[in-house]
């Protein structure tokens, strides 16, 4: 297993969920209207499981012996506020954290089982949570968000 290979991307983890986890309560802060109260409740959950998860990867990152980044992922948003566009946005984070467990387990994977099964586990709870933003993202009739907004 490549070692440095796996470190560098269980930082770059760390930094896209703790970019998560600011984007989350910046939304959270940004919710106005009717349903402000279960939004901004999701948001904040949201916001919590990205510290989380962040934690992990940076234990993994101290018991493979590296040094966890004090680093954190973009924070671009639409400056919109739109509840469609925060979600969207989020989809958009989502799709990319995804991307890295998927490396993750792409260098693991019949090398280290305690990785291979971290990166797995990951991969099923943020494809759940891409699941849950695109059906909240969705019309009657679609059959997924990506549809709406040609990605």
């Amino acid at each position: 297993m490549d070692k440095d290979a796996v470190l560098k991307i269980l930082n770059r983890i760390m930094e896209l969920e703790l970019a998560g986890v600011v984007r989350y309560t910046h939304y959270a802060l940004m919710v106005y209207g009717y349903n402000r109260i279960p939004i901004v409740d999701w948001l904040q959950k949201q916001a919590e499981e990205g510290l989380v998860h962040a934690r992990q990867a940076g234990e993994l990152v101290t018991w493979l012996g590296g040094h966890p980044s004090l680093g954190i992922g973009p924070l671009l948003e639409t400056h919109t506020h739109d509840i469609g566009d925060i979600m969207r946005e989020s989809l958009a984070h989502e799709v990319e954290a995804l991307q890295a467990y998927y490396e993750l387990l792409a260098l693991a994977k019949d090398k280290d089982v305690r990785l291979e099964e971290y990166a797995r586990n990951m991969i099923a709870q943020e494809t759940a949570h891409q699941d849950e933003v695109n059906k909240m993202l969705r019309k009657p009739g679609q059959t997924d968000a990506f549809s709406a907004t040609g990605r």
